[in-house]
C-alpha cells in the first residue's frame, strides 16, 4: 500500500506485483524474505479479498541448496577430547553419537537415557515428534561418571537452580574446545549432527534408517548426507594419479 502509494489494490495486476518484487530483491532482502512477502500477497487476495489463484504466476526465488557442512571422525573426537570437564564432554558425544539437535539435548531428561535398551529417547523433537536413537556404549560409561558427579535432578543436562541447560552455553563449550583442538573452521552444533548422519552413510546404514534415527519428515533431507559422503568417492581413480 506504501509502495503503491494509494492506488486501489484490486486495480493491481501480476506485472505490478513483479514491479514491486523486483524493489524488494534490490533492496537485497533474502529468499525467504521475499517468499514471506510473496505468501502475505497472495494471501491477500485469495483469502482476504477472496480471489483463488489471482497471482498464480508470480515467480519465487529459489533456495539455495547448501551441502551441509561435516567434520572427519577425528576431528570430532580431537574436539570432544579438548572439553574441559566430563559434562562438556558428554554433552558434545552427545550431539555427535546420538545425531541430536541442540534443542533435543537441552529437553533430554534423565529417564530418557535407557540403559537396558541402549537408545535415547527423544521427546517432542522438530515436528513435534517423538524418536528412538542410539546410546553409546562408551558415552554411556561418561555419563554413569557424570551422573555421579553433578547429580542432576530432572534435566540431564542443568544449568544454575536446576533449570534447562542453555542452548548458548552449548556452542561455546563446542567453539572453546574446536579452538583448542586447532580447528580452524568454524564449529556449530549442527556439524556434529550433518556428521552423524553423514558417518552413518558412509559406514553403509541404509538411508532409511538414518532417516529414523534423525527424525527426519521427508527422506529428501536425508538424501542430502549423499552428496557429502566421501565412501563412494575411493574406488574412483583420480585422473592425475
Amino acid at each position: 500500500m506504501k509502495h503503491f502509494n494509494g492506488r486501489d489494490l484490486n486495480s493491481l495486476d501480476e506485472e505490478d506485483i513483479q514491479n514491486y518484487l523486483q524493489v524488494l530483491t534490490k533492496k537485497e532482502l533474502s529468499k525467504s524474505s521475499l517468499n514471506t512477502a510473496i505468501n502475505a500477497i497472495k494471501f491477500y487476495y485469495e483469502v482476504v479479498m477472496g480471489m483463488p489463484n489471482r497471482f498464480y504466476k508470480i515467480d519465487r526465488p529459489r533456495k539455495d541448496q547448501k551441502l551441509p557442512e561435516v567434520l572427519s571422525k577425528e576431528e570430532i573426537v580431537n574436539i570432544i577430547k579438548h572439553t574441559n570437564n566430563i559434562k562438556h564432554k558428554c554433552i558434545l558425544s552427545l550431539l555427535y553419537s546420538a545425531g541430536l539437535r541442540r534443542g533435543e539435548l537441552i529437553n533430554l531428561k534423565i529417564n530418557d537415557i535407557d540403559s537396558k535398551r541402549m537408545v535415547i529417547r527423544v521427546n517432542k523433537g522438530k515436528g513435534n515428534k517423538d524418536r528412538i536413537t542410539l546410546l553409546s556404549t562408551n558415552v554411556l560409561c561418561d555419563l554413569r561418571t557424570y551422573f555421579k558427579e553433578w547429580k542432576p535432578k530432572t534435566y540431564l543436562f542443568e544449568g544454575q537452580n536446576e533449570s534447562q541447560y542453555s542452548a548458548k552455553s552449548i556452542e561455546n563449550i563446542l567453539k572453546n574446545a574446536a579452538k583448542k583442538a586447532g580447528i580452524k573452521k568454524r564449529v556449530t552444533p549442527h556439524m556434529l549432527r550433518h556428521s552423524f548422519g553423514t558417518h552413518l552413510l558412509e559406514k553403509g546404514v541404509d538411508l532409511r534408517q538414518i532417516q529414523v534415527l534423525m527424525g527426519h519428515h521427508s527422506s529428501k533431507t536425508t538424501e542430502i548426507y549423499t552428496h557429502v559422503a566421501v565412501n563412494t568417492f575411493a574406488v574412483i581413480k583420480n585422473l592425475l594419479d
